[in-house]
């Protein structure tokens, strides 16, 4: 759980800024939003081959290699 210590001298922004940065750099928004439906084994499967692929294509383009 993500948590910020407000000072006096800090705004209301500005603490919502630390926190919602705080929160980005758990990963917090990414996990829930990760977990708002089931995604069955097949899928997640299907999904990080497809990640898998996109990555070794993009590594070719930039490098030349394989």
């Amino acid at each position: 759980m993500p948590s910020i210590k407000v000072r006096e001298s800090d705004s209301f922004e500005n603490a919502l800024r630390k926190f919602k940065k705080q929160c980005e750099r758990e990963g917090t928004l990414a996990e829930v939003k990760k977990r708002e439906h089931y995604e069955k084994p097949s899928v997640k499967k299907k999904k990080k081959a497809i990640a898998a692929r996109k990555k070794a294509l993009k590594r070719v383009r930039i490098t030349g290699e394989r």
